[in-house]
């Protein structure tokens, strides 16, 4: 007996297919499995759904048993954002790094290696890069994750890591559209806004993705963000004038729009996330992002039924959906073709020249990234175990506050018996005390933004003038100490190339 589709079934199939909800544990969860075979296109991953590469394969490989073509997507950012190595920190430094080194070709070669990673594990759309120019040096969410503060430096950048990505088969999706990078509030939080003019936007924000849209990039996530020259009313996630008439009419992109997640307080607390999903794709999205902090089967169907019905009463055109749910599809066979041809041949950009024999290229970058000032005098490497005293900002929600960062680990590596401990204060005196004869290494994360930080390390350093300084943010303040690395990140790897020098090995 023959099955014929109904109006109805594909009317359902397309609302699912537009989705990319997330799920809580290691392991598929029946619901989202029967979903899959519902029409479910896509997948996203956190950091909650990893313990290892080899179960994240497995995990990968039971979705793709319900359907070869659904697209697994994840943030994994690198550097001071990652999914991959949540638990012990990142293996690649972030774009903040990559830009202050500037080097077009280790950033494409840094990108294609954690492409290679993503791929093994079946991962094939990554939420990356961000692409925003980091203009305003307090905005609390976009800092080292952006390449710069240079439009210019940011667009080749981002152009370098698309085609990283894109080369081992994985689907780079170029955020945040139109651009956060001058932002002062979190959209994790409330909604930010942006009022400068057109010309500002064009010479600015736009041109990482002009460059970004060149290059090929297979998708573009867009921001919950009001730029009032644009679109006075609506965030560009909601925006026709911003999705239809400036990214796709007027940059000419013909590949999948994203949004950012749609539980974010800047449109759940605003819209709700069901009509914000359906104003979203009316305004020319083509994929709603949930399932950071909604993750269960009942939002799918909440979603689900919210655009199916949106469509029924008139709301949203149904040819807007099918295109939306078509441009999935596309992208989806496009990561297909790419997983059936296999590998990309070669060894991968493992090492670079001038190097050690097996020095991975995450650490390479990490190495040529830092920035090392010494004090006055002469600089005396550590040589016993110091005391680390980590002054810790709360972590911005895309970051979270699961993935250690710091130098103590790796100094613990080189100089066994190395101790640390955690300061929200400018609490000097317990770090004396904590720290006794040994020497101190402080390590700070964007002091700029916090004056009780730098407050902390004007007294240490008075107390203390051979103290080392570790910066691990964004590098806005003079070097102090007896030795200031600046690591442009926080990532594992970041903190293993400040060690070596603190050590000096």
């Amino acid at each position: 007996m023959t099955t014929v589709a109904t109006a109805s079934d594909t009317l359902t199939r397309d609302a699912l297919t537009v989705l990319q909800p997330g799920f809580l544990g290691t392991t598929a969860p029946d619901w989202l499995l029967r979903r899959i075979g519902e029409g479910l296109s896509s997948v996203g991953l956190f950091g909650r759904n990893i313990a290892s590469p080899e179960q994240l394969a497995a995990l990968t490989a039971r979705l793709r048993s319900e359907r070869d073509d659904v697209l697994v997507a994840i943030d994994e950012e690198g550097g001071d954002v990652t999914r991959l190595e949540v638990r012990n920190g990142s293996s690649f430094p972030g774009s903040y790094a990559l830009g202050a080194v500037d080097d077009v070709d280790l950033t494409r070669a840094v990108a294609e290696e954690l492409g290679r990673r993503l791929a093994a594990c079946g991962v094939d759309l990554n939420w990356a890069p961000s692409a925003d120019v980091n203009s305003n040096a307090d905005n609390p969410v976009i800092g080292v994750r952006s390449f710069g503060a240079g439009p210019d430096l940011v667009a080749r950048h981002t152009v370098a890591y698309v085609e990283g990505l894109q080369a081992v088969g994985v689907a780079a999706c170029t955020k945040h559209f139109p651009g956060h990078g001058d932002t002062n509030v979190d959209s994790h939080h409330a909604m930010p806004r942006i009022d400068v003019g057109l010309a500002t936007l064009h010479a600015r924000e736009l041109v990482p993705f002009r460059a970004a849209i060149a290059a090929g990039t297979k998708a573009v996530m867009t921001a919950h963000i009001l730029l009032s020259a644009l679109d006075p009313d609506r965030p560009a996630t909601l925006s026709p004038q911003i999705l239809t008439g400036l990214l796709r009419q007027e940059l000419g992109f013909e590949g999948l729009i994203v949004t950012d997640g749609m539980e974010m307080q800047a449109i759940a607390s605003t819209y709700g996330i069901e009509r914000g999903s359906v104003l979203a794709i009316a305004a020319g999205a083509d994929a709603i992002c949930v399932g950071g902090g909604l993750a269960d089967e009942d939002t799918v169907l909440r979603l689900r039924d919210a655009l199916v019905t949106a469509v029924r009463t008139g709301e949203l055109p149904e040819e807007r959906l099918a295109d939306a749910a078509a441009r999935v599809r596309a992208l989806a066979a496009w990561t297909q073709a790419h997983r059936a041809r296999g590998a990309v041949s070669g060894p991968g950009a493992a090492v670079q020249e001038g190097t050690a024999p097996g020095t991975e290229i995450g650490l390479v970058a990490a190495r040529r990234a830092l920035a090392v000032t010494t004090g006055e005098g002469p600089y005396t490497p550590v040589t016993s175990a110091p005391y680390v005293a980590a002054f810790t900002p709360v972590a911005n929600f895309a970051v979270g506050d699961e993935t250690p960062w710091g130098v103590a680990a790796e100094l613990e590596r080189l100089l066994p018996g190395t101790e640390t401990g955690a300061y929200d204060e400018p609490s000097v005196d317990a770090v004396l005390a904590a720290a006794g004869e040994r020497r101190i290494v402080a390590v700070v994360r964007d002091a700029h933004r916090h004056a009780w930080m730098t407050e902390a390390l004007d007294a240490l350093l008075a107390a203390r003038p051979d103290t080392v300084v570790v910066e691990m943010g964004l590098n806005q303040a003079e070097p102090r100490g007896a030795l200031h690395i600046a690591t442009h990140g926080a990532a594992r790897v970041c903190g293993r190339a400040a060690a070596e020098v603190i050590a000096g090995v």
